[in-house]
């Protein structure tokens, strides 16, 4: 099954869920503003992706630009800012099985269906 890592208040996050429902099969949203990952979660997940933590990370964002812009970190501490703030997360993220990408554009999810 499918599952999309969402942001309700997020327009792209938002387009990923229509994609979805638009392909008329079961998918789960998981809104992780409100269920957070831990960092072992959030570490399988960037693996899934197969890319490097500052790739996950919205460097745009005031949190990152307050508390981590001119810093130094090793990959470890990247992926705990995004346990410690997770709208630094990118989104939306979908998931199928052992495949997953940034949904940006939403038609990304069909390189994993």
């Amino acid at each position: 099954m499918l599952t999309i890592y969402h942001n309700n208040r997020c327009s792209k996050s938002r387009e990923g869920v229509c994609f979805l429902e638009n392909l008329n099969q079961p998918f789960e949203i998981v809104h992780y503003l409100e269920t957070p990952f831990d960092f072992n979660k959030l570490s399988q997940l960037i693996n899934i992706l197969d890319i490097k933590p500052i790739e996950l990370v919205r460097v745009k964002e005031k949190d990152w630009i307050e508390n981590f812009k001119e810093k130094q970190l090793t990959d470890a501490q990247i992926i705990q800012a995004m346990v410690d703030f997770p709208k630094l997360i990118e989104r939306p993220i979908v998931v199928n099985g052992t495949k997953a990408v940034i949904a940006r554009p939403a038609e990304r999810i069909n390189e994993i269906r």
